[in-house]
């Protein structure tokens, strides 16, 4: 499966456009990682853990995204866009979206 974050896949023709796909995971934080971050606030520097839950949401979001396009045919997927919203207090919603085609 192809991505672009644009409207094309550079050396490929879009042969059809298969409509809007997407792909989201619901994450909440683990207290002993919220701990260490309250304390990491006080110094300053990278949040490790959340950087890892981030990347971590952000694959699965994708693989679900991808598997919904290749349910519908596609082979891959244009305008690829990443949202993220809070759900409740402590959970957090990491959203992507796209448009499934087929290329040549």
């Amino acid at each position: 499966m192809m991505l672009s974050n644009v409207e094309t896949i550079p050396g490929h023709s879009v042969v059809s456009s298969l409509g809007l796909v997407t792909g989201s995971t619901v994450r909440a934080k683990h207290i002993g990682k919220d701990i260490f971050a309250g304390l990491k606030n006080i110094v300053g520097g990278e949040l490790k853990a959340y950087t890892e839950l981030l990347n971590e949401s952000r694959n699965e979001a994708l693989q679900r995204m991808m598997a919904d396009a290749n349910s519908r045919g596609a082979n891959a997927i244009v305008n690829v866009r990443f949202a993220t919203s809070n759900v409740a207090a402590g959970a957090s919603e990491l959203f992507c979206y796209g448009t499934a085609v087929v290329i040549q």
